[in-house]
């Protein structure tokens, strides 16, 4: 399945394969961690890296959009990696982007990496705000950790968790989800992953391809 439907906070959502959460009350896609820019601050220090991972992120949320029905995108913080991430073509794509889809509603809570880079380029439209961002039960955030009220959603961790079978083992993006708050995995392409070890309480579903799937917690 490419989605696994859950109850937060007493509102259904779906975790999805892709690596995002749908709260399909609100018509709402939520997104952690995409960092635009990200190659270009590593080419801009001399490191030789792939182009193209923008435009592959700008495509990732374009294949959501035409799976769900969708009129907001909150991104859970990191949304532009460094101040490189302000360079032209990275600037432009995204602008070409938003031209494609002039009335989604699109929210940013500032992240660590957020505060270091700057806000993003004016005419993207985006609404930046700080964190915790409530709205219904939930507590937007970028940092999951942080005291507030409501059911946190967040990002910053970047969880991945490592499947074992015999002497093989893979480490695989994942939502890790607790009695009070869900981790989401990064969303964007050449982002890492930290591997997380579940607490008793928690659930973990992993994401893997086109497929999402619950792992039990031993």
């Amino acid at each position: 399945m490419n989605a696994a439907t859950t109850e937060l906070a007493g509102e259904a959502v779906l975790l999805l394969a892709q690596k995002a959460l749908y709260w399909p009350r609100e018509r709402m896609l939520v997104i952690a961690d995409i960092h635009f820019g990200k190659a270009a601050s590593f080419r801009a220090l001399g490191i030789p890296v792939p182009r193209g991972t923008t435009t592959e992120n700008l495509q990732a949320l374009d294949t959501l959009l035409a799976a769900h029905d969708v009129r907001h995108v909150l991104f859970l913080g990191d949304f532009l990696h460094a101040k490189a991430a302000h360079a032209s073509a990275t600037v432009q794509a995204m602008l070409a982007w938003r031209a494609r889809h002039p009335d989604l509603v699109l929210t940013v809570v500032r992240g660590n990496h957020d505060k270091h880079a700057g806000d993003p380029a004016a005419q993207l439209g985006l609404v930046m705000v700080d964190e915790p961002y409530v709205l219904g039960p939930f507590a937007f955030c970028h940092h999951p950790d942080l005291a507030c009220d409501g059911y946190v959603l967040a990002g910053h961790v970047h969880p991945v968790y490592r499947l074992r079978a015999g002497r093989e083992s893979m480490r695989l993006p994942c939502f890790l989800v607790g009695p009070r708050r869900a981790i989401l995995p990064s969303f964007g392409s050449f982002t890492g992953g930290h591997e997380i070890e579940p607490a008793a309480e928690d659930r973990l579903y992993l994401a893997v391809e086109d497929t999402i799937f619950p792992l039990e917690n031993k």
